[in-house]
């Protein structure tokens, strides 16, 4: 890579020289300033825009033709000197938002650039309250403009860390626009993976503006920014997903499929769970890293914090750092993460207990997986009867609102019964299921019972009172004719 940038450099030099020859006979005010050896005639030689036979006076304006000072510098030919503020991107703007002049000059360059800064957070308006924060020279320079694809271009992909850290890592320059935002980004940069692989001239590594933009910079709250939560899996994929452009790095290309079907993929795309952890949750963003297999459980411990305290002290604790398993993602897997259900837990073909367990091979906790499963099924088909039985309470108009409230209980007995899994002591789940699920569902289910018992009581009751009352009736209406009979014989 270096060999090549270097005969890349030389051809440009060797070609710059012939072009300034050429063009001096033509530009009076290249010709009078190369003669001064100022800087920004030395920086203009290997400008692209010498290249292109631009003057700079297409810039600063004036007569590139005349070789008095007087008239080239006229403000009738339009000098304007050094242009400064929003004028120094107006002055880009002219050319560059001007599909037909770029063709003119040759150029492929899209002419939105202007559009896409307009939305940028860097077109904001400075401190002083007169110009943007940001020109087009303070990223591509003034006079020594290359293109892009040139290794010495302040925003070739080699270069471009080192050009936002001219703002970014200078504290008291970011603390007027944003003190929130670190200014330890390149630092951060430099230990990811990505940033060691620029180091390392692989211009192929993301830099920043592969994941923030380039003109169209916006703020991560931003919902159309790169970097908005919902937006970091398709930015992370347009490089991950990419088989031709990931070929040679020995990764997987599959990760962005496979979150998409996860668990925490489903919070996210499907619910709008912004709070749903995304590739930057786990890897980091600057200091973007692959987790290591000590650090995995960390990882995921920021979120599942008492699952990775229940684990840590755990005897699966131990032996996974002696068999160098990665924590939670050997249960869980990475990328591809399902919900965790009652399926996961057992010695089933599809429980990720028996991929270590059986019947021959680590007998003790293929048979504390087997009891876990059945305790935790029981208290699911306690707690599904427990609910018919107040469903049918209630329609049958009995008041059951209590036990209703109390089986809540039960519900969560569940979900600390599923966290507590992690511990892999039977005896602490059982206490979770059998103490507070069952126990609550028991005393649920009796009442719902006995609530439906008083109801075909009272209307039993009821009838057998009807009946009663209707032969009482009855008699007394055959007594009352009987005494009629009587009086009127």
């Amino acid at each position: 890579m270096n060999r090549i940038n270097f005969i890349f450099t030389v051809i440009f030099i060797v070609t710059s020289a012939v072009r300034i020859d050429v063009y001096a006979q033509e530009d009076q005010c290249f010709i009078c300033h190369d003669v001064l050896g100022d800087k920004p005639s030395e920086l203009f030689k290997n400008d692209i825009h010498l290249k292109m036979k631009i003057s700079c006076s297409a810039c600063h304006g004036g007569n590139s033709k005349s070789d008095d000072m007087d008239i080239a510098m006229s403000s009738k030919e339009g000098f304007i000197g050094v242009p400064k503020g929003n004028d120094i991107s107006e002055r880009c703007i002219a050319c560059h938002s001007n599909e037909e002049k770029m063709k003119a000059y040759g150029s492929n360059l899209p002419a939105n650039q202007h559009e896409l800064i307009k939305n940028s957070v860097h077109w904001k308006t400075s401190i002083t309250g007169r110009e943007h924060i940001l020109q087009c020279t303070t990223c591509h320079n003034a006079h020594g403009i290359l293109k892009v694809n040139n290794p010495a271009s302040p925003v070739h992909s080699l270069n471009i860390p080192q050009t936002c850290a001219k703002c970014h890592s200078d504290a008291v320059y970011m603390r007027l626009y944003n003190p929130s935002l670190p200014v330890d980004q390149l630092q951060k940069y430099r230990t990811s993976g990505h940033g060691i692989l620029n180091s390392k001239r692989d211009s192929k590594a993301a830099d920043c503006a592969d994941c923030h933009g380039s003109h169209e910079i916006r703020t991560a709250g931003d919902i159309k920014s790169k970097v908005y939560p919902t937006n970091i899996p398709k930015t992370c994929a347009a490089c991950h997903s990419n088989a031709e452009y990931m070929g040679g790095y020995k990764i997987p290309i599959d990760q962005y499929d496979k979150f998409k079907s996860s668990v925490h993929g489903i919070a996210l795309f499907e619910k709008n769970d912004l709070s749903a952890p995304v590739c930057n949750s786990c890897h980091g963003n600057h200091g973007a890293t692959p987790p290591g297999v000590e650090s995995i459980s960390k990882v995921c411990g920021t979120c599942h914090v008492l699952n990775a305290e229940l684990f840590s002290g755990s005897p699966h604790k131990k032996a996974f750092d002696e068999k160098n398993y990665p924590e939670c993602e050997t249960c869980h897997k990475n990328h591809d993460i399902v919900t965790a259900t009652n399926a996961l837990l057992g010695v089933s073909d599809e429980a990720v207990c028996s991929q270590c367990h059986s019947e021959s091979e680590n007998v003790k906790g293929f048979k504390s997986a087997a009891e876990m499963r059945s305790l935790i099924d029981s208290l699911d088909q306690a707690v599904i009867l427990a609910k018919e039985l107040i469903n049918e309470a209630e329609q049958k108009g009995m008041e059951i609102s209590e036990a209703k409230f109390r089986l809540r209980d039960a519900q969560q007995a569940k979900l600390e019964a599923r966290t507590m899994v992690h511990s892999f002591s039977l005896d602490k789940f059982k206490e979770i299921v059998e103490g507070k699920g069952l126990l609550v569902t028991s005393s649920v289910i009796d009442e719902a019972k006995a609530s439906i018992d008083d109801y075909y009581f009272r209307r039993y009751g009821l009838l057998i009172s009807i009946l009663i009352i209707s032969l009482l009736a009855l008699a007394l209406y055959l007594y009352v004719k009987k005494i009629e009979r009587k009086n009127t014989g």
